[in-house]
């Protein structure tokens, strides 16, 4: 009787080699770009108290209600893997003690986990690249933050995406617009669906969000959040659009965006795309600036925003910017026992004289025409050919295995890493240029 295979958990998936290099790319750029605008990165852990999550998100969310993936550990404890990271980002900044008049940039990379139904661009198990801005009071921060995530699009060669922007105001501002909205949508109670029933004493905002499109009529005609806005929030928005007006980044009022998420308050925004179907929002963020307070923390303005990993990674297989294909730089060769034992270390001696270049000894043995069959499937540019003979006289043949590289070459064992750098250092561009 054969074993039964074991299917992956529904809803998280498997990156397979063969996807990793556009991963990889955009984890770079990340890095690179956060790096530029003077972010750190930081690490929290996966599995936070699942109080923490009612606390900063909020119970009558949807991801509070239906998507956390909570448990009781051994010790009784009740405990829920992250289904998004600022809520630990914040407690990360309390805990730690970094607050006290301090003003911190920083970002954190990792999975997050939500119980949804798995479809084209939502996962159960899905990636977000986290940044928040914690200190920073006015406008000019939004504007940065937002002109962080233009940067993103550019560098990573993504078009077709549209930036929709709100101010949601103070709590204050939002408690009083709540009471009229509650108002409008009670007098319209049979036109709700069943979603906006439920949320229509514990977050009627998030029916504004809805995407049932029987129930879009009955939110154009809902009083206007903007009209209510507090006259400190109106004016740090009029002063956001001028900033992003300045720096030339197109956006559309969005008087409906309101964000899923409880902690939000003045600006939020979000980019879309029409490129990944119903699933068109890829970076979503804004302020929050009672979310440190909320925590136990002291009064503390922040800004940040999430993007999702999955639905970037999409994109980039639409077309922009591709990274190359990961190859090997160089492939050794053995024939003959003593020199298939000689060959690793001397792989070795490459790998540590040469870093940054891809070294990939041939395992396995074979015979010469396996094994350069092996070296081309690599995609190096270079082999280096180790045989009895060769292994005797303390040398080693130098092979091309591209079109245009150049002839064949022996070179002496003492001196292979020189040898091999000057080879790459000699060829024409393009042909084992160095990977970043």
């Amino acid at each position: 009787m054969s074993a039964v295979t074991i299917a992956p958990v529904k809803g998280m998936n498997d990156l397979l080699p063969a996807e990793a290099p556009r991963w990889q790319f955009l984890e770079r750029v990340t890095r690179e770009l956060l790096h530029a605008y003077g972010y750190d990165e930081m690490r929290v852990p996966v599995v936070e108290h699942t109080d923490l999550f009612k606390r900063a998100i909020g119970e009558y969310t949807d991801v509070v209600e239906k998507e956390m993936y909570s448990f009781t550990d051994k010790g009784g404890e009740a405990l829920t893997l992250r289904p998004e990271a600022t809520a630990g980002m914040v407690r990360a900044v309390i805990s730690n003690g970094m607050l006290r008049g301090a003003r911190h940039k920083l970002w954190c990379v990792g999975p997050m986990f939500r119980h949804e139904k798995p479809q084209k661009g939502r996962f159960r198990q899905f990636h977000q690249i986290d940044v928040e801005a914690i200190g920073f009071a006015g406008p000019d921060i939004d504007a940065e933050l937002i002109a962080l995530t233009a940067a993103f699009w550019r560098r990573l060669g993504i078009g077709r995406v549209t930036l929709h922007l709100n101010s949601l105001g103070t709590a204050e501002a939002r408690r009083a617009y709540r009471e009229h909205l509650t108002g409008y949508l009670r007098a319209h109670r049979g036109d709700l669906d069943e979603d906006s029933l439920r949320r229509l004493e514990g977050n009627p905002l998030r029916i504004l969000d809805s995407k049932n499109p029987a129930m879009q009529a009955l939110i154009a005609g809902a009083p206007s959040l903007p009209e209510h806005l507090d006259a400190e929030s109106r004016a740090h928005f009029v002063e956001l659009q001028a900033m992003l007006q300045a720096l030339g980044i197109g956006f559309e009022l969005n008087p409906r965006l309101v964000r899923g998420l409880d902690y939000y308050s003045r600006t939020v925004f979000e980019w879309t795309t029409e490129a990944l179907g119903a699933q068109d929002a890829v970076c979503s963020g804004g302020r929050y600036d009672g979310l440190v307070t909320q925590l136990g923390g002291e009064a503390t303005p922040a800004i940040g925003f999430a993007m999702g990993m999955e639905r970037v990674v999409a994109l980039l297989e639409q077309g922009a910017a591709a990274p190359p294909a990961v190859a090997a730089d160089v492939f050794l060769v053995a024939q003959g026992e003593a020199a298939a034992r000689a060959m690793l270390p001397l792989a070795e001696a490459l790998r540590g004289a040469l870093p940054g270049r891809r070294i990939e000894a041939n395992l396995g043995g074979g015979n010469f025409k396996a094994q350069f069959r092996r070296a081309d499937r690599s995609g190096a540019p270079l082999a280096l050919v180790l045989g009895e003979d060769e292994l005797t006289r303390g040398v080693a043949q130098l092979k091309p295995l591209r079109e245009g590289a150049g002839a064949p070459q022996e070179i002496s064992l003492a001196t292979a890493a020189t040898a091999v750098a000057r080879w790459f250092d000699d060829q024409p561009c393009g042909v084992g240029e160095q990977r970043p």
